[in-house]
């Protein structure tokens, strides 16, 4: 299976990649594949955990989109509400194929916490005509905007690409041993990887494009006031801790220590997931929930360091994309998967061999520094209180961002030996997820989701 960067790193919108990117992707190409079939009614069936946190993470909302055509990319975020409202208020809904049908979201959205056996993360789509049922398909999203429909799943093809690669790996060893055999650095060989999809140029300047969609989010984070939408009435701090490190008080002393460079790191994590919160343009990373963590470091290597380059960007997001990459071939990047060690913790695994490779680090050293961010987020649950992606989430990737600077930093004092590696990591987090309990995996039925709200 052949995987991209591209593939990892998406812009599109929150709160979240698996209940809204995903979701939304999958009912537009659903929309779109109806044709000229002649429909008269759509009913959508969220199941498991898009069912059960499906509300705070806005899936109907991002169902109702896609149908309408929008994708996660190109949407405008502003439009959304007044939209639904229209559609809330008898207007019909414009389907992906040019149709006008009737929608009542009370009676077309049904929700059954019932788990489908393949993913957690499944909807039923079906379109009647009449009474007559026209076309039905089951999408199940996958984490990080991946989807895969029924067909695929049951002839096991999860979004498998056959593209062949110049130096296909699937495991941590194999990419060190392709990177001693022909001496290159990480970041040089997943180039040479994506060039079986695009050339140099392209590739380079997507990157770029990418970053500067995380620049974005970063710097409309730092701007934004008020509360986040949702009912928990969670506060925005994002620029207020920007104003006072740009204006310290006086009388804080911390704020002007040498504590400030982990305050600009929480910044900008915070400012990414708050945006994300609100439903803003993001950029999976490679989740919504964790969107916050690479892009926090990235920005962090930028400021601090006087000789960082685009260059660097890149070699950055390509060496973190190849940790991604393996996170989802022998894991998941899915919080109702495996609980937040699959979203926090490959995000923080990719920051931190992100920046070990722009830092210099040789390959032996990248893969430990993404050894280290993973392995010190293991067991980590996914419980959002209320079902939004607000507590714990923005905070943890502030935490997870501090953690991944300060694994770069540890390997990188060492040679690159280590007593653990990262394929052993990856693999006692795909085990831990197996064991952990449903209530802890993006269900909101545990955890803090709960002892937060008992009275």
């Amino acid at each position: 299976m052949a995987i991209s960067v591209f593939d990892l790193f998406r812009i599109g919108i929150g709160p979240s990649s698996s209940h809204t990117v995903g979701p939304m992707r999958a009912s537009r190409d659903f929309a779109l594949a109806l044709g000229d079939t002649r429909v008269t009614r759509l009913v959508v069936r969220l199941h498991g955990s898009l069912a059960a946190t499906g509300v705070g993470h806005g899936t109907d909302q991002a169902v109702i989109m896609g149908l309408m055509g929008e994708a996660p990319e190109s949407i405008d975020p502003d439009t959304i509400t007044s939209r639904l409202k229209q559609l809330a208020e008898g207007e019909p809904l414009l389907l992906a194929n040019g149709q006008q049908i009737a929608f009542d979201a009370h009676n077309d959205v049904e929700w059954d916490e019932a788990c489908l056996p393949f993913h957690p993360n499944a909807m039923v789509l079906s379109a009647y005509c009449d009474d007559a049922l026209v076309a039905t398909n089951t999408f199940y999203s996958l984490g990080g905007g991946f989807y895969v429909d029924q067909a695929k799943a049951d002839q096991g093809e999860v979004g498998e690409d056959a593209t062949e690669l110049t130096y296909p790996f699937n495991t941590a060893a194999e990419l060190l041993a392709l990177c001693r055999q022909h001496q290159l650095r990480i970041s040089q060989l997943m180039l040479e990887n994506e060039k079986a999809w695009r050339s140099e140029s392209a590739i380079r300047e997507e990157l770029l494009t990418i970053w500067h969609a995380m620049s974005d989010s970063i710097e409309n984070g730092l701007r934004a006031t008020g509360h986040l939408p949702g009912g928990l009435n969670v506060r925005r701090r994002a620029q207020l801790l920007h104003q006072q490190l740009l204006h310290p008080p006086e009388n804080q002393r911390l704020i002007v220590s040498s504590f400030t460079v982990m305050d600009w790191v929480n910044v900008f994590a915070l400012a990414v997931n708050e945006e994300n919160a609100a439903g803003r343009r993001m950029v999976t990373a490679p989740t919504n929930g964790a969107a916050g963590i690479v892009p926090a470091v990235l920005a962090y290597y930028l400021k601090f360091e006087p000789d960082a380059s685009e260059a660097d960007v890149v070699d950055f997001l390509l060496t973190a994309g190849a940790v991604g990459i393996l996170c989802k071939k022998n894991a998941s990047i899915s919080g109702a998967e495996v609980g937040c060690q699959g979203e926090v913790g490959s995000a923080c695994a990719m920051a931190a061999a992100g920046l070990a490779e722009v830092l210099g680090g040789s390959p032996g050293q990248v893969e430990n520094a993404a050894e280290i961010g993973l392995e010190h987020n293991l067991g980590l649950t996914c419980d959002p209180v209320g079902g939004l992606v607000q507590v714990p989430c923005i905070e943890r990737n502030a935490i997870a961002s501090v953690k991944a600077i300060n694994a770069a930093r540890m390997a990188l004092h060492g040679d690159g030996e280590h007593f653990i590696s990262l394929d052993k990591v990856i693999r006692t987090m795909r085990d831990t997820g197996r064991d952990m309990q449903d209530k802890y995996k993006e269900t909101s039925k545990g955890g803090l989701a709960v002892n937060a709200i008992e009275c």
